[in-house]
């Protein structure tokens, strides 16, 4: 089949005039959830009849709501062309029998499962509903015939009926797609909090997660409720268990995967991981207390359990000799901010310099590749980023919990992820890999204790993910149940068919994987890929036509609910190259 051709309107005009009225485009980040699953796309800027014709889908992240800008639209769709929006092109509402209500806020929505392990409803964060318009449709307007998919509701998971959670419509010789729910916003409040991090967070009324402790800290702005989105443990240990984030990434993608299927076409993306492996779990350790039998005590138990870690360390650190030992065993050295005043440390870009350059210095390290700030530390929006990306370190793990009570996917994600910025900096994307974390330091009483080792791991391997625990050494240097947890922790996650990485790998990996470029299908089914680097092992998958047998025996799958053909790069690709 054809491979469909996909472009993403961020018009430049509309996109500037936001930015200067203080304003975030974070609908853009659509390009994000793309670019991560390896889906090919051009970047169209402005809006011209001409030029959109060159595309079989166009994805409507930001445009300037007029009746000229509509126009063109339209015709677009008319001409065949298949239209997607994430709660916007309300200029075209009237046209097709219908008002929009605005903004309702927070809600639920229930749409259709792609995983098993996906609940009955997805919190979102902002969502635009559509009515028909009846007495305020004008007499030369014919409704378009409505197909609906899903439906949401507002503020709380139980509420009534708010209206379909997708709306289709067909015009001329193409289709508009609206979701209700404006997705890619919803995805960056998630991953990213609700907004710049200035003052303390809302404390859970239960007294499980007292995150107004005066301390600045990622989770101060989490976008999760405390009593709809926790769970409990059977031992009564509240948790988030769902992500969400990565519910809404799967529902964006199979969608568009669904609209390029029924134009008859394909659309080629490229698995997460390399061929034999399907989810990832990484454990990490914050020296703290800096005491080397800690230290010795983590090594003695690593090599017990046959795994590598990424250590995070915090000024002074160990001595010398055991960070040799460190890097002999295989294990990551990483770096761990400290901005945690009772700590002696302060939130300033100059003292995170100072803090780099000394970690090089103690380690003989010379390029730092991870961070994690201490007691995830946390001020404004996008200032980490920009310290990390100006020290090049290309990752980052400090989004996680800091309380008992707020375990789990309280970022709604465990798939790595780049972030985005604020308005100031146009809403670009950060360079940096955020591989955030799940729980810390389990049965250490005042923390979650292991039941949420297996409940944490089946959600990772649900949507393909990363796993990440974290552990402090002086904790498995005191505390036998501890060691026991990380015992236990390894042996589940080998039963359920998880990969131990370490944070490095799996940003190299990440990187090389998403330099992959899909170019194009023909055909005899061979696909046309082009990279900058070296890479073996990459997974394409190619959805098949509605028509086509699903054949599991031949290779077939399904990935985000959609029937593909998998195909092995078993070479390794550094230009352009077919692959059968």
């Amino acid at each position: 089949m054809k491979m469909a051709k996909v472009g993403v309107l961020v018009e430049h005009e509309a996109a500037a005039r936001k930015w200067r009225y203080g304003l975030n485009v974070f609908e853009k980040y659509v390009e994000e959830i793309l670019q991560h699953v390896g889906i090919s796309y051009t970047s169209v800027s402005k809006l011209d009849a001409m030029s959109l014709q060159a595309y079989d889908i166009l994805i409507v992240a930001c445009s300037q709501e007029s009746g000229a800008k509509s126009e063109i639209l339209w015709s677009y769709v008319e001409q065949g062309g298949t239209l997607i929006s994430y709660a916007g092109i309300n200029a075209l509402a009237l046209r097709l029998g219908y008002i929009q209500t605005g903004d309702i806020g927070v809600g639920y929505a229930d749409i259709e499962p792609t995983r098993s392990g996906q609940p009955e409803s997805l919190r979102f964060l902002a969502a635009n509903p559509w009515i028909e318009a009846g007495d305020a449709s004008s007499e030369d307007v014919v409704p378009v015939a409505c197909r609906s998919v899903g439906m949401i509701k507002q503020g709380r998971p139980d509420a009534l009926n708010c209206g379909p959670a997708l709306q289709s419509f067909d015009v001329g010789q193409g289709s508009i797609h609206r979701w209700t729910v404006n997705i890619p916003l919803t995805v960056v409040h998630m991953q990213q909090g609700t907004g710049p991090v200035l003052d303390d967070g809302v404390p859970a009324a239960d007294g499980s997660a007292n995150v107004n402790e005066d301390i600045l800290k990622a989770d101060d702005r989490i976008a999760l409720d405390w009593h709809f989105d926790r769970v409990e443990t059977d031992t009564g240990v509240p948790y988030f268990p769902w992500p969400y984030a990565d519910y809404w990434r799967e529902a964006l993608v199979r969608h568009v995967l669904q609209c390029a299927i029924d134009k008859g076409m394909t659309l080629p993306f490229t698995g997460y991981w390399p061929d034999g492996i399907s989810q990832i779990v990484t454990m990490s350790h914050d020296s703290d207390s800096n005491q080397d039998e800690h230290a010795v005590a983590t090594l003695e138990l690593l090599e017990e359990c046959q795994i590598q870690t990424t250590w995070c360390m915090i000024e002074p650190g160990y001595s010398a000799p055991i960070y040799e030992q460190v890097k002999q065993a295989g294990h990551e050295l990483a770096f761990h901010y400290n901005s945690l005043e009772k700590d002696n440390g302060f939130w300033d870009e100059a003292e995170f310099d100072r803090q780099v350059n000394w970690l090089k210095q103690a380690t003989g390290l010379e390029h730092v590749t991870t961070n994690k700030n201490h007691y995830t530390r946390v001020e404004g929006w996008g200032e980490l980023f920009q310290w990390l990306e100006k020290n090049e370190i290309a990752s980052d793990q400090t989004r996680g919990p800091s309380k008992k009570g707020n375990v789990g996917f309280l970022f709604g994600t465990c798939l790595p992820y780049y972030p985005i910025a604020w308005f100031d900096e146009q809403n670009r994307l950060y360079p940096i890999l955020e591989i955030g974390f799940l729980t810390q330091d389990l049965d250490l009483g005042h923390l979650a204790d292991n039941k949420v080792i297996e409940p944490f791991l089946q959600q990772a391997r649900e949507v393909n993910g990363v796993a990440h625990f974290l552990f402090h050494q002086i904790h498995i240097y005191t505390r036998e149940e501890v060691r026991d947890a990380i015992r236990m922790l390894v042996a589940k996650a080998r039963e359920m068919g998880f990969t131990f990485w370490k944070s490095k790998e799996i940003q190299d990996w990440t990187r090389l994987r998403r330099a992959v470029r899909i170019l194009g299908c023909e055909d005899n089914g061979s696909i046309l890929l082009e990279a900058n680097e070296a890479i073996e092992g990459l997974v394409i998958w190619v959805p098949i036509a509605s028509t086509e047998e699903f054949k599991p025996e031949e290779g077939h799958e399904k990935q985000f609910g959609i029937p593909c053909r998998k195909v092995v790069l078993r070479t390794k690709l550094e230009t352009k190259v077919r692959i059968e």
